[in-house]
């Protein structure tokens, strides 16, 4: 399957080319979340596709409706547009989402703890989507999650206090889907960078020492 040449595109600009979709109000700040789902929708049109870096444009209408789907929930986890209930019912109601670097899983409310987590260590997190592919019921997608480092973060050690840093992090996102709902989500974080770029280094030093 070729790569079309196509620059990588922000979430908001992603959601921007859906023809006659309406998104909930975006809130001035993200102190809170939104509540309340979006409105009915027309779908992704052909034009629509050109503008997102997708592997390959020639979807199905099942598809393109998958894909629609991740765009809506990618948006509502955006810091200037956090909704917690639209990202919640983008899942299943068994579905689950796994950092899988980390190493947790959230299932039904918990889901719902995830977004405002990285609201509140990135108010202004965005995610840059570099290239996504779709197959029928996965979808693959390379990103970035972007965002300035202005919240605490609490830490076995102790609070690392915020230091306005600027966020990259090269992120892989696996979603899988069924009967229009995610049923599971697996999302591949480059923690050693964010840390890195948020001044957080790790203690190397004294790991070497205990052998």
């Amino acid at each position: 399957m070729k790569l079309l040449g196509r620059k990588s595109i922000t979430v908001a600009a992603a959601i921007a080319v859906l023809g006659g979709l309406s998104i909930a109000a975006v809130p001035s700040q993200a102190a809170g979340p939104v509540t309340g789902s979006t409105a009915a929708h027309a779908g992704l049109t052909p034009g629509d596709l050109a503008k997102l870096p997708l592997t390959d444009r020639h979807l199905t209408k099942h598809e393109r409706a998958n894909l629609e789907l991740v765009l809506r929930a990618y948006q509502s986890a955006e810091g200037k547009s956090l909704d917690v209930d639209t990202f919640v019912s983008s899942f299943a109601k068994d579905g689950v989402f796994n950092d899988m670097v980390a190493g947790n899983s959230y299932r039904g409310k918990a889901l719902g703890d995830v977004p405002p987590y990285m609201v509140s260590l990135f108010p202004d997190v965005h995610r840059e989507l570099k290239r996504i592919t779709v197959n029928g019921d996965v979808i693959s997608i390379e990103l970035a999650i972007q965002g300035t480092f202005e919240g605490p973060l609490e830490t076995p050690a102790g609070t690392v206090q915020p230091t306005g840093a600027r966020v990259d992090v090269p992120t892989a996102d696996f979603w899988y889907l069924h009967d229009g709902k995610v049923e599971q989500f697996n999302c591949y974080v480059g923690y050693s960078t964010m840390y890195a770029q948020m001044g957080v280094n790790f203690d190397w030093a004294s790991a070497v020492g205990k052998h």
